[in-house]
């Protein structure tokens, strides 16, 4: 408050005394003279007129100042500091993120029969490209006159640099339609695909237009649960651990048990994923690694994956369906099961940087139809074990894998001769075992070179031998009288560079 409106509000009250009191004190003032009434009656008028003036400008002042939008109410001070109160926020939304993609919670690029690259290059939000390229030069011990090594599905030639697979392929996921193609060419399609005979069922089917796609598919994803695809095409197959792409796998030459499963799926297929840690995949397919069908129904299959943490992985595959010529009534069941535990990581060291072990099982049987070994069950048992330890920050690493398996059947083993086996006493006999060492120089995630050392065993003939497989000198058409020379045993080096981007 300014000390002009003090001093009015001290004056007023004094204004008003004076003039309560000036008409009591005139009648007393019976003894003064007319001289002195006639001057009070001047003072009292002046005081009047400045109480006039008083009031219009304290009536001015009342209309110049705003009044309080509240009533000041006097409070006693907090002892300490007070928060302010602030106006509540209006709710917000919180705001909807996606899931996160199937197993992307963890790097599983440790794992057995899958790809180590951590990060792709060749991405971007519409689509991804892929180049792979896999050379090798296979030397066995048993030096076949021919430069054959059968037997094998990842190694077919010896003292030779081979292209043992070379693939080109897009993969695209744009609002939610899904594609992918892959082309392929090199020397694993003469040991896989070739040997498709669903082909000469009928016609309008061949191996020529086909062979040289890898994988072509399309479908559709629907966002539900954590994620669902449904899609047609030709795939690589999800049975057996190790990778139809050799560069996924710990050792190089696959393993017997992975070498006896397709390679390749023509079908239909759904992928479920209840979490990001498990898929569910239901097949219908032609056959067992065939374009076309063996006969009049389709197969099915399933493939399960559980990867609860990230060092621990565990799969499930089953097989059904008809795949022998003319007999439907023949029936093939197949299921294998690995797990995958990684015991060790400290990737940052330049020493021992990781340590895994996978454990790959298997069986599958045949029944029904016309057996080929009346009274003798025909079925395939065996199992893989492989042991990986990677060192100097995972740029090198050394893998060992020992197996054995049994297919007294022989009905899933890879010809050893264009026409078989060689007759012998009891054609219901195939045990097979070996034992494999792989020592990897990784510069980066993309390239590998790889050295290898791997020891065959059969308790039949089954492995080329010094005469080899082909004819006389070894060339194909070379008339003349000719056994296929196959042995039980077979040592072998391999030398491979991978690259992938």
């Amino acid at each position: 408050m300014s000390k002009q409106s003090l001093s009015i509000s001290t004056r007023l009250p004094l204004a008003a005394i004076l003039f309560s009191v000036a008409p009591s004190l005139l009648p007393a003032q019976t003894a003064a003279t007319n001289p002195e009434v006639q001057a009070l009656r001047e003072e009292v008028s002046e005081l009047k007129a400045r109480l006039a003036g008083l009031e219009s400008r304290l009536e001015a002042f009342s209309l110049t100042t705003p009044a309080p939008a509240n009533p000041v109410v006097a409070a006693t001070p907090p002892a300490g500091p007070v928060a302010q109160a602030s106006p509540e926020p209006a709710p917000v939304a919180e705001p909807t993120t996606p899931n996160p993609a199937p197993f992307a919670f963890g790097d599983f690029t440790w794992m057995n029969g899958q790809s180590r690259q951590k990060s792709q290059p060749l991405s971007n939000s519409f689509a991804t490209v892929n180049l792979y390229l896999d050379t090798y030069y296979g030397y066995s011990f048993n030096h076949p006159k021919d430069d054959t090594i059968v037997g094998s599905g990842a190694v077919g030639r010896n003292t030779e640099w081979q292209i043992n697979n070379a693939t080109i392929g897009l993969d695209t996921n744009y609002k939610n339609v899904i594609g992918k193609i892959t082309l392929q060419a090199g020397n694993q399609i003469a040991v896989t695909q070739d040997l498709d005979g669903t082909v000469n069922r009928g016609r309008n089917l061949t191996t020529a237009n086909n062979k040289y796609i890898g994988e072509a598919v399309a479908g559709y994803h629907f966002d539900e649960l954590d994620g669902i695809n449904v899609e047609a095409g030709y795939f690589y197959s999800y049975i057996g651990l190790e990778s139809y792409l050799l560069a996924e796998n710990w050792n190089y030459n696959r393993s017997f048990l992975s070498d006896m499963t397709p390679f390749y799926f023509s079908g239909a297929r759904i992928q479920f994923f209840p979490t990001n840690k498990i898929k569910i995949e239901p097949w219908v397919m032609n056959g067992w690694q065939s374009y076309g069908k063996w006969n009049k129904n389709s197969s099915v299959g399933l493939s399960n994956y559980w990867r609860p943490r990230e060092y621990l992985g565990f799969v499930a595959n089953f097989y059904y369906g008809t795949d022998t010529k003319d007999q439907p009534g023949r029936k093939r069941f197949h299921h294998d099961d690995s797990v995958l535990v990684r015991y060790y990581n400290h990737p940052e060291s330049a020493l021992i940087s990781k340590m895994a072990f996978s454990l790959n099982s298997h069986y599958g049987a045949q029944w029904g139809g016309v057996n080929p070994f009346p009274g003798r069950k025909e079925y395939m048992l065996g199992s893989s074990f492989a042991n990986r330890i990677w060192f100097d920050r995972d740029h090198l690493a050394w893998s060992f894998r020992a197996e054995a398996v049994t297919n007294p059947g022989r009905y899933l083993a890879l010809p050893p001769t264009p026409t078989g086996f060689l007759p012998t006493g009891d054609q219901y006999d195939l045990k097979l075992w070996d034992l494999t060492s792989t020592f990897d120089v990784m510069p980066t995630d993309f390239l590998a070179f790889r050295f290898e050392f791997i020891s065959r065993h059969s308790d039949v003939p089954y492995f080329a031998g010094p005469g080899g497989t082909t004819s006389p000198d070894g060339w194909q058409g070379t008339p003349g009288t000719f056994v296929p020379d196959l042995v039980k045993h077979e040592n072998r080096l391999t030398f491979a560079i991978n690259w992938r981007m």
